[in-house]
């Protein structure tokens, strides 16, 4: 028998004791030797198989020379299978290496699959998880570049253009609420190591509350309101405030995209600009809304969004802002004043994305009307001319030349007269 050297001749090595017996005393020869650690550690981290391996050697010698643990938690985890729940193993064919997931979809989506699973059991990869992971990862990704797309530096000063959080319009504090719940439940799932809560956040902000409800109806107020109004500024204000709070609560799990939203963004002086590892997780702004009254108008916009989507694949209507809706009661059992109380059919017109919004009565219910969860919902064709500008529908367009609605007509004046000066 010879080694791979060539070498013929062996030595018998005397200076283990015992295996078991040799992890388990790591942290007398690595934490009490070496003076940027110290002891006990902070955390153990290894397979489950380790509870009766380095974790309890470790817990042994530590009691018997100390009176104490050696380390202050244990993290477990389990191991990597494929798809099916089997072992990986090269005869199998079935191994998946990271280099490879690297490779065809970076870095940031391998740590978002990682963090995505509860890594205290077996987790499983597949190309076809991967591919939902990166899915995954768009829309994250897509959710910051459109906050980023609307908060430009040329665009937007936070010192000088920020709307006070008081004065903000009620859609942007509720954004702002939104935001707050998920510093904590980020923050709660890091320090419980429970990253995948932490993901299911951090996506389910990015999906349901931003891109399925608040960037959604904030696109009119960015793209069509003055530059310089207090509407947009609102926006601009919630939205510089959010995409912040957000790049820093990815950080640890999007390392390279963080940074790389981090390095785009204007700083202020009570920021680390350098690199967004230099600051810390964000803190709560505060904000309160009437969370139920909230609720309640996301539960009647799914109904106007369902009857609208009928409508258009009956060739009513295309857009939703080729619409004009009118909200019923459902069944006519209560009033349906009552289910959008407190907002005005203005405000409901720009949350369902529709050109009109109409209240109606229990008796003005007749044949057609869709019956939703909790409202019955009429859909029209939207009265009026459609605006050149913000592509609303309004009776005021029909009267002037320029075919904008008041709005907009008075936006563009504006502007002429900026540039005319």
């Amino acid at each position: 028998m010879k080694c791979e050297c060539g070498c013929g001749e062996f030595t018998k090595e005397n200076d283990i004791f015992d295996v078991w017996f040799d992890s388990g005393c790591t942290h007398a020869a690595v934490l009490d030797e070496r003076s940027d650690l110290k002891s006990p550690a902070d955390l153990y981290l290894e397979g489950a198989d380790q509870f009766r391996g380095w974790f309890q050697s470790s817990l042994l010698t530590s009691v018997a020379a100390y009176g104490r643990a050696p380390y202050k938690a244990v993290c477990v985890h389990g191991w990597v299978v494929d798809g099916k729940g089997e072992k990986m193993s090269k005869s199998k064919g079935n191994t998946i290496l990271p280099e490879q997931v690297i490779k065809q979809y970076g870095a940031d989506v391998l740590r978002l699959w990682v963090a995505s699973l509860d890594y205290h059991s077996d987790i499983r990869v597949s190309d076809d998880i991967l591919k939902q992971i990166s899915e995954s990862y768009r829309k994250i990704r897509n959710t910051a570049r459109f906050m980023l797309g609307n908060i430009g530096e040329a665009d937007f000063n936070a010192d000088t253009d920020a709307v006070p959080l008081s004065d903000l319009t009620e859609l942007d504090k509720w954004a702002l609420s939104r935001y707050d719940d998920l510093i904590g439940k980020v923050s709660s799932a890091y320090e419980g190591m429970d990253y995948y809560l932490a993901y299911h956040a951090v996506n389910n902000f990015c999906v349901n509350d931003m891109s399925g409800f608040y960037l959604d109806i904030l696109k009119d107020r960015l793209y069509c309101e003055s530059t310089s109004g207090v509407l947009r500024r609102s926006a601009q204000t919630a939205l510089n405030i959010i995409i912040r709070g957000f790049t820093l609560l990815i950080a640890p799990i999007l390392s390279f995209t963080a940074e790389e939203i981090w390095q785009v963004l204007p700083h202020t002086s009570a920021e680390a600009g350098e690199s967004v590892f230099f600051n810390l997780l964000p803190t709560k702004t505060g904000v309160t809304v009437d969370t139920a009254k909230w609720d309640g108008i996301a539960d009647v916009r799914v109904d106007v969004l369902a009857a609208i989507e009928l409508k258009r694949a009956e060739k009513l209507v295309g857009k939703s802002l080729e619409a004009g809706v009118t909200l019923y009661a459902p069944d006519g059992t209560s009033s349906i004043s009552d289910i959008v109380k407190g907002f005005t059919t203005d405000e409901l017109a720009e949350i369902f994305i529709v050109s009109s919004v109409t209240l109606g009565g229990a008796s003005d219910v007749s044949g057609g009307v869709y019956k939703g969860r909790n409202v019955s919902v009429g859909v029209a064709v939207a009265s009026g001319e459609k605006c050149a500008r913000c592509w609303k529908y309004d009776d005021f367009v029909s009267g002037n030349d320029d075919k904008l609605c008041k709005r907009c007509a008075d936006v563009v004046a504006h502007l002429d007269n900026t540039v005319a000066r």
